[in-house]
């Protein structure tokens, strides 16, 4: 992630959580009070963010310590302690909500996406995420997702090409579509087409496609479409999966399947932020 990014999006945030500060922690403890603060897992999950601890505290209190008691992407257990924090009471109940928010929010698209995973249960499957995240955390998110073991689709409209029927309906076909973007791009730019039926699969195979969605088909259309594609040809399945459904797409041969849910769904994994021993 690019922390310079970050550090700019974590100020916001703590600006929109107390600009005028935290009245009621600076009317009750003094600026110079110090204590110690755990964060303990009340679930179990993936962890993501734990960056952002760092960050966020180094933007609220340089002198406030933060011990990372467990990396990305690692697994935690209900009443697992994620990390220490040293200072201010004042800096660290100040950073306290918006810091966990974040940090449970990405937890739980980790977790999820590692859940999606073990469903699916097929190794010569990788499970991608989508572009629909909440606006502005996209990148956070995205992070999340890898820390879940699964893989990025395109980061933003300009990563690369995606046809969609939209676009096949208003270019007056697939092949159009294609040429048309060929014509304005050139030859470094990656082609994927959206196809739902044999014809529009054979379409897209004929255009030179770089990779071909096939969205919203069944398991067993899915299976009979890859069939058709070459294998320098990128295949994903993608459209109305979900963790029921997912175990009925193993094995269909394509290379991805993505996942909306993982992102725009997930439930947070919960973490609370407590307070040990005397305040000093």
């Amino acid at each position: 992630m690019n922390e310079v990014k970050i550090k700019q999006m974590l100020q916001a945030f703590l600006i929109e959580d107390a600009e005028h500060g935290d009245v009621t922690t600076e009317a009750i403890f003094h600026p110079e009070e110090q204590c110690t603060a755990e964060i303990v897992a009340k679930g179990s999950g993936k962890i993501a963010g734990m960056g952002l601890l760092r960050l966020g505290f180094e933007i609220i209190d340089r002198n406030v310590l933060v011990d990372g008691l467990v990396q990305d992407g690692q697994f935690v257990e209900k009443g697992n302690k994620i990390a220490r924090i040293q200072g201010s009471v004042r800096s660290i109940l100040f950073g306290e909500r918006v810091l966990l928010n974040l940090l449970q929010r990405l937890s739980g698209i980790a977790t999820m996406t590692d859940q999606a995973i073990q469903t699916l249960n097929d190794d010569t499957i990788r499970i991608c995420d989508t572009r629909k995240t909440t606006p502005g955390l996209r990148m956070l998110e995205k992070y999340a997702v890898r820390c879940g073991g699964g893989y990025n689709h395109r980061y933003s409209l300009s990563d690369a090409v995606l046809i969609k029927d939209n676009h096949i309906m208003s270019a007056g076909s697939i092949t159009k579509a294609v040429k048309m973007v060929k014509k304005e791009l050139g030859h470094m730019v990656t082609i994927q087409v959206e196809t739902t039926s044999k014809e529009e699969v054979l379409e897209a195979v004929e255009a030179k496609v770089h990779a071909i969605m096939f969205d919203n088909c069944s398991p067993e259309l899915v299976h009979s479409l890859q069939a058709l594609v070459p294998s320098s040809v990128t295949t994903e399945a993608s459209g109305g999966i979900n963790l029921e459904s997912l175990p009925s797409y193993r094995g269909c041969g394509v290379d991805y399947i993505s996942l909306g849910f993982i992102t725009h769904s997930t439930t947070v994994l919960d973490l609370s932020l407590k307070v040990r021993g005397d305040i000093q």
